[in-house]
C-alpha cells in the first residue's frame, strides 16, 4: 500500500479534509461561545404613540429591560437567539410588539411598541387603540368597554370611536359602552345619561339624538342630567328622569326591539 501513490494521495487528502473540518469546528465553537463577541449594549427604540407622537417609554421601565437582559439574553453576538429575545420582550405586560436585530460588533437594536390603553375591558383587563385586549394592573380614568367575549373588543372599539365622533357637536363623550349578549348597544355619557340604541340602525339613532338634543332634550336636561333615553322607537324616543322609573315618551310610536 505504501508504494501505491494513488492510495497515499487519497489518504493524505482525507486526512487534510478531516484536519480542516476539525479546525473549522474548533474555530466555530470559539466564535459562538463567550467571551468572544459579548453583547455589550442594547439600544432601545420606541414606536411613536400615534395619538401624541411621543417616542419615549411610558409604561415599560428601565428596570424591567435590565432584568430581562440579565435573564433572557444568552450567548454572544453570533449565537444569541433573536426570536427568543423578541418573545421575551413581548411577554412584558405593556409591550404590544418588539423587533430585535444585531448591531455590529457587540450590540442589539430593540424596537418596542407599547400598548396605548384606550379603555378598561370589563373589570379584569384593558383594551388598546387597536381593539386588542391585554392584562395589566392599572388605576386610570378610562372608559369601560363590556362585550359578550374578548373577540368583540375590536368591534366595540370601532363603535366607540365612531359614536364619539357623532356626539362631538354636543361636547358629550362616552364613559361606558356595552355590547350585550343579544348584540344590542348601550352607552353611558359623561353626563351620566344612558342611551339605549338597540341592535339595528345604531348610528342613525345616535345621530337622531344629537340632531334633536338642543331642540327638545336639552331643556329637560337643564337641572339634572336625564337618567335614561331609549332611542329604539321608529319615530322618537322615551326618557326617564333621575330618581324615577317613569318614562316620558316624545313622538313615540311602537318600539322597535332591534
Amino acid at each position: 500500500m505504501w508504494n501505491n501513490h494513488q492510495t497515499l494521495n487519497l489518504l493524505s487528502k482525507i486526512l487534510i479534509t478531516l484536519v480542516t473540518i476539525a479546525t473549522l469546528y474548533a474555530i466555530g465553537l470559539r466564535l459562538i461561545k463567550p467571551p468572544l463577541f459579548p453583547i455589550k449594549e442594547i439600544n432601545i427604540q420606541i414606536v411613536k404613540d400615534p395619538q401624541t407622537e411621543d417616542d419615549e417609554l411610558q409604561n415599560v421601565t428601565l428596570e424591567q429591560i435590565e432584568q430581562l437582559a440579565r435573564d433572557e439574553i444568552k450567548g454572544n453576538f453570533i449565537s444569541v437567539n433573536l426570536t427568543e429575545v423578541r418573545e421575551a420582550f413581548i411577554k412584558l405586560p405593556w409591550v404590544r410588539d418588539a423587533k430585535v436585530n444585531r448591531k455590529w460588533p457587540h450590540g442589539l437594536n430593540v424596537t418596542l411598541e407599547e400598548h396605548q390603553a384606550l379603555a378598561y375591558w370589563g373589570s379584569h383587563a384593558l383594551v388598546n387603540i387597536y381593539g386588542e385586549v391585554f392584562r395589566v394592573t392599572v388605576d386610570r380614568d378610562l372608559p369601560v368597554f363590556t362585550g359578550p367575549k374578548e373577540a368583540s373588543a375590536q368591534e366595540v372599539t370601532q363603535r366607540y370611536q365612531r359614536f364619539n365622533q357623532i356626539l362631538s357637536p354636543l361636547q358629550q363623550s362616552i364613559t361606558e359602552i356595552t355590547l350585550t349578549p343579544r348584540y344590542a348597544w348601550r352607552i353611558q355619557l359623561n353626563t351620566g345619561t344612558i342611551l339605549e340604541l338597540g341592535r339595528s340602525e345604531i348610528e342613525e339613532r345616535l345621530t337622531r339624538y344629537v340632531s334633536v338634543y338642543n331642540h327638545s332634550i336639552a331643556r329637560l336636561n337643564q337641572q339634572e342630567p336625564l337618567a335614561y333615553v331609549d332611542l329604539r322607537y321608529p319615530n322618537g324616543f322615551a326618557i326617564r328622569m333621575p330618581e324615577t322609573t317613569k318614562h316620558v315618551p316624545h313622538k313615540s310610536g311602537p318600539r322597535r326591539e332591534t
